[in-house]
């Protein structure tokens, strides 16, 4: 052996591995080393058999100050991780596979994942669960405390069993498994691929060829024990009621996107609430039995709109009402214990909804873990009145759903059904845990699948005080829902003069928060209001009348005034905008409006402003 290398031997549990290394090498390059030798992932090096010592990976400290020529050292397998590639991945609570690494930097929390702010405020909250002290337990000062008294971990299970809550917090299961010696040092959530690693040279691609090193490992799912949102709030009632009146006028079921904000919930030990700020329905085709989602080309545009008002999409709502009798308002329980409570094809739709709205999350390998975007489903309860029902589906489903392997069975509305491979697609195994008729626990093969394993609950309410971020409606007639193509519900022209000339010059700001509106002008062609908004969306969200009276004065939207007063004069309407209790005069509305009376006449039909010489229309055609 050269001079320059001593021979340490590293028992595993595969046997005795003898390691020639420099003693001017560092200890990371031990586990290097290590790993290279013996093919292994995610295992800590000891000096002694009941692994007491550990060997930290360090890149500073040398292997001759902590080991000598000879000397022996205990490879351990840490939890999560096993030195066979084709064994099986269990999946535990947090549904993905919650790994160790061997090189503690990369489990270490990332500085470049930009968490939400909620996230970011819970990491620094201290979390604990305060108690005062007991008068007849506690026999110390007041100053003191016992175990009768001291605060208890967010994560403790007496404390969630006593207070009925089902899950923990998303920031609670980080605690506790970073509440450890090694304050968690090698936690990581680790992303579970369901599909053929891509670039192995070692055999003809699938289906030709697979090794253990491409295939995917079999899945056991098992029900997760936390989930990402611990409640979701509506700001008021009448947002929902909004959102029921298309099913109450026309009996087809209704699907919307739910905007608004997270924050902390004070119910759960480091919980998470959704607040729940407005309703967006996208083009949709529904029936009485289904609902199709249309492709959405003013997504971004809704988007836009919501960032600038400090809202976000956070969720999807969906009905599933049929009128019982229509006299008394009643409808039929449809889903329970004994039927269903969501089914697979809606599972799989808010798996694929929460993998577009990934969580950003710096424990995780990639950068996102999970999702906070939650599913309401509204439909009749065991009283046969309309109620929400809340819900999440786990991570290991996003995972299944992602890689395009859970589909919805034909007949059974409950159970899903993993994919068989094919010469196409390579399927690894899933199994599912549940007692058979005399009580054993028993794995079976996941086709089909109860979707309840995929399920995670989340109670939605509305708060005893409303919180109204946009217009509260009292006698007035709100703004219309877009994407509505029936009576009375139409976005349109004529809808918005109706609307804006219900209201008086000091109402600007009131009249002009409603987010249905605020999208519709944003994306309104007629006008290059889009680019001009800015400071009208910052006046709604800081609810600053004096801001909103600035943009009210600007050419842009004194031209839509007028535009709306010769559309209402040339109709034979009898009301103009403004209604202040003084008539609308050409001088108020600028020199534009002016301009606009002798050159210009406006077009009944489209409200196109069309040149003074032409006998049609130039936008639809039809006779001046």
């Amino acid at each position: 052996m050269p001079n320059d290398k001593i021979l340490i031997r590293v028992q595993s549990a595969e046997g005795i591995k003898r390691i020639e290394i420099s003693p001017k090498s560092n200890l990371k390059h031990l586990y290097d080393s290590v790993q290279n030798a013996l093919k292994v992932d995610g295992f800590g090096l000891f000096k002694e058999r009941n692994f007491l010592t550990e060997l930290q990976a360090s890149g500073t400290q040398l292997v001759g100050t902590s080991l000598k020529h000879g000397d022996m050292v205990f490879l351990k397998q840490m939890a999560g991780t096993s030195s066979r590639r084709t064994s099986t991945t269990v999946l535990d609570s947090q549904a993905f596979k919650t790994s160790t690494v061997s090189n503690p930097n990369s489990a270490r929390p990332s500085i470049n994942v930009v968490e939400d702010d909620v996230d970011q405020a819970l990491s620094k909250a201290d979390g604990t669960i305060k108690r005062e002290r007991d008068s007849k337990l506690c026999h110390h000062n007041a100053n003191g405390r016992c175990v009768h008294c001291s605060a208890l971990e967010p994560y403790d299970e007496s404390y969630l069993k006593e207070h009925n809550i089902k899950h923990l917090s998303f920031h609670s299961y980080i605690r506790k498994q970073t509440s450890g010696m090694d304050q968690g040092k090698y936690f990581v959530f680790d992303d579970i691929n369901c599909r053929i690693k891509p670039g192995c040279r070692e055999h003809p691609p699938w289906p030709k060829g697979i090794c253990s090193k491409c295939q995917p490992s079999a899945i056991t799912l098992n029900r997760q024990t936390y989930r990402h949102v611990d409640n979701v709030m509506f700001e008021n009632t009448k947002i929902v009621e909004r959102f029921l009146n298309y099913w109450r006028t026309t009996g087809h079921q209704r699907m919307g996107y739910l905007y608004g904000t997270y924050e902390q919930h004070t119910d759960v030990p480091l919980g998470i609430r959704a607040k729940v700020a407005a309703i967006y329905e996208p083009p949709q085709e529904s029936t009485r039995d289904s609902i199709n989602i249309q492709p959405d080309e003013f997504a971004d545009d809704v988007d836009a709109v919501a960032s600038a008002l400090g809202l976000k999409k956070i969720g999807w709502i969906f009905t599933d009402l049929i009128t019982e009798d229509a006299s008394i308002g009643t409808v039929k329980q449809i889903r329970g214990i004994e039927s269903h409570f969501i089914t697979a094809q809606e599972c799989i739709t808010a798996g694929e909804l929460q993998n577009r709205h990934p969580n950003p999350c710096k424990y995780a390998s990639n950068g996102v873990f999970g999702s906070k975007f939650v599913t309401i489903c509204v439909t009749g309860d065991k009283t046969k009145q309309v109620h929400m029902e809340g819900y999440a589906v786990s991570a290991q489903c996003m995972a299944l759903v992602r890689d395009n392997c859970l589909i919805p069975t034909k007949d059974a509305p409950e159970l899903g059904y993993v994919r068989e491979s094919t010469d196409k697609q390579y399927v690894p195994d899933v199994f599912y845990k549940e007692k058979d008729q005399y009580g054993n626990e028993v794995q079976r093969l996941a086709r089909p699948l109860p979707v309840e394993y995929l399920l995670v609950d989340v109670p939605a309410s509305t708060p005893l005080q409303p919180i109204y971020t946009f217009t509260e409606y009292d006698k007035r007639q709100p703004f219309p829902i877009e994407n509505r193509y029936i009576d009375g519900h139409l976005q349109d022209f004529n809808a918005l003069s109706c609307y804006l000339s219900a209201w008086g010059d000091e109402e600007f700001l009131e009249a002009i928060s409603d987010f249905h509106l605020l999208v519709y002008l944003y994306k309104m062609d007629m006008l290059p209001l889009r680019q001009h908004m800015g400071p009208l969306l910052e006046a709604v969200r800081t609810k600053n009348p004096n801001q909103a009276a600035q943009f009210k004065v600007v050419d842009v939207w004194k031209l839509l005034e007028s535009l709306i007063q010769a559309s209402s004069g040339g109709s034979g309407g009898t009301t103009s905008y403004p209604s202040g209790g003084a008539s609308a005069s050409p001088g108020a509305a600028g020199s534009e409006a002016m301009d606009l009376d002798a050159n210009t006449w406006t077009c009944n039909h489209c409200t196109f402003i069309n040149r003074g010489e032409l006998t049609s229309c130039e936008i639809c055609s039809l006779p001046r």
